[in-house]
């Protein structure tokens, strides 16, 4: 099975304890200078040590962050064993001004767990029980044990619009309201009442390595009010077929939430299903360690089979999370599974935003391509299914990972460019069409394009107006397709930052910043311009 870049070998984390383990990472992480300059660039400082094991093995300290309450805490003994909470990563309900959900994980079975919740740090004084989703994966190897993994939820709701909350997560034996326990304590912000200018983040194929830690960080220092991953969470299971047969190790998801906490204790995290993320030991269609881990908005067309497909409102945008898997050409493990509930639900969903007065913009996110050039190409299922209905129903970004680049369309309309959007310019969907990003430059292996077609993004464009045309059979698709939309490729570690003025003039400025903080694209979306 695949290592993660910031794993411990096999053969050493077979004879280290966990607290042994967790001084080799943070060791090692502090030797990597690479990071020094994303850190700078993010505003971030403090280190993040990445744990590795199986559950039901002891955890050290916790990551921490740069935050006046964040010193770490003395861990609780169990048996002589450590126990402490770790993973934290919330997530919205389906109305972001009232509903908040904070997950967690523990590496032992724990008593009574909960959730402390106030509007001051000294003052946590309501108390949460949480929910406990015990996931178990069966020994798939004999280098693989069996896993026990213990995850935690507690549902907030009746919270105040446009209010900072602080909280802690504990057990019998860890109260984060006690003195000692005070460098846990997390915060979190609702959205607003009403519609006011804010930033969200996005990216796809993310996985555990110093990359996706350093877009992470990158991401922190944007302050966003959520963030949307487009699948291909962890990579614990490396092959991404979606059959039993794949190589998967469950105790990646140890290391990928341990990673991750560092800005998910304070970001929603709001995540959809790539292929990587259809864990075929898990039931119902390899989605049940998915629900086992997150709580996500559970307004979709079945929340119980798809926990990737729900949407939600924040300020005056809409957002859509779809699952490709059940439309996908290329990797067909779970292709047809809803029998057409999901585009049905999308079709009304999209009309029910763009029927409110309140959303401007409407942007949805899914794992598979609709249109790209990369190793994956574009999916035909995505594009026969869906497409049709972003433009029925005039969405305004699509947002996609899977090709492990950054690319950028023109503005698509009928399957042509409705109007040419260099880096800089602005578009108008309701004229032009819509604009489609790949954005699969999260933290994992990087991809490439084709033979003979060169990265062109901001900076490195010489020619503002020009564009790149070129002949590439995409993977899935009928025929070969003539390729006039690739505006912006880059080849390299990304994420993108939206953020959206609303009032008179409602706008989205869309950004995608490199790994080292430069930007390599930007453009505007304006209706009705």
């Amino acid at each position: 099975m695949e290592t993660p870049d910031v794993g411990i070998p096999e053969r050493l984390a077979r004879r280290m304890t966990m607290a042994e383990q967790h001084e080799y990472l943070r060791a090692k992480l502090s030797r990597r200078r690479v990071l020094a300059g994303s850190f700078a660039t993010a505003g971030a400082a403090g280190g993040l040590g990445l744990l590795a094991g199986s559950s039901g093995s002891a955890y050290a300290e916790r990551p921490t962050a740069a935050h006046p309450l964040a010193a770490p805490a003395a861990p609780v003994r169990v048996d002589g064993r450590l126990v402490a909470p770790f993973g934290r990563h919330l997530a919205f309900g389906a109305d972001p001004r009232t509903q908040l959900r904070v997950s967690w994980q523990v590496p032992l079975a724990v008593k009574s767990p909960y959730l402390r919740v106030g509007t001051e740090p000294w003052e946590l004084s309501q108390r949460i029980p949480a929910e406990v989703r015990d996931l178990r994966t069966p020994s798939l190897s004999r280098k693989l044990p069996a896993v026990e993994q213990y995850y935690l939820h507690a549902a907030l709701d009746g919270l105040r619009p446009g209010t900072t909350y602080y909280y802690g997560v504990g057990h019998d034996g860890f109260d984060p309201a006690s003195p000692e326990r005070s460098g846990t304590i997390g915060t979190f912000r609702t959205a607003p009442a009403r519609p006011e200018k804010f930033v969200f983040t996005a990216f796809g194929d993310q996985g555990v390595s110093y990359h996706a830690l350093a877009n992470d960080q990158l991401i922190l220092g944007q302050n966003p009010s959520f963030h949307l991953h487009a699948g291909d969470i962890c990579y614990a299971d490396t092959t991404g077929h979606g059959k039993d047969t794949d190589k998967y190790d469950a105790r990646v998801w140890d290391q990928f939430l341990a990673q991750t906490e560092s800005v998910a204790k304070s970001v929603p995290w709001m995540v959809t299903t790539g292929n990587h993320d259809m864990e075929a030991w898990y039931s119902p269609n390899g989605y049940g360690g998915q629900s086992a881990r997150w709580s996500l908005p559970d307004n979709g067309f079945d929340p119980a089979d798809a926990p990737g497909v729900y949407s939600f409102r924040y300020g005056n945008v809409g957002v859509v999370a779809l699952d490709a898997n059940d439309v996908s050409y290329e990797i067909p493990a779970n292709k047809g599974y809803s029998d057409g509930r999901q585009t049905a639900w999308l079709d009304r969903r999209l009309g029910e935003l763009r029927a409110d007065d309140d959303v401007d913009f409407v942007v949805v996110f899914f794992h598979h391509c609709a249109y790209s050039t990369s190793t994956h190409g574009s999916d035909g299922g995505v594009r026969d299914a869906w497409v049709p209905l972003f433009a029925k129903h005039q969405v305004d970004l699509v947002i996609n990972g899977h090709n492990h680049v950054y690319e950028r369309t023109d503005a698509i309309k009928g399957g042509e460019v409705g109007r040419p959007v260099p880096v800089g310019a602005s578009t108008d969907p309701t004229r032009d069409g819509i604009v489609y990003v790949t954005a699969g430059g999260a933290g994992k292996d990087l991809y490439g394009f084709p033979a003979g077609v060169k990265d062109s993004y901001e900076g490195r464009v010489k020619d503002r107006e020009s564009v790149l045309t070129f002949h590439w059979t995409k993977l899935r698709l009928p025929d070969p397709d003539t390729v006039e939309w690739s505006r912006v490729r880059y080849t390299g570690f990304s994420f993108l930052a939206v953020e959206v003025t609303a009032g008179a003039h409602p706008r989205l400025t869309v950004s995608a910043l490199a790994e080292s903080g430069e930007r390599v694209d930007h453009f505007e979306i304006v209706r009705g311009a």
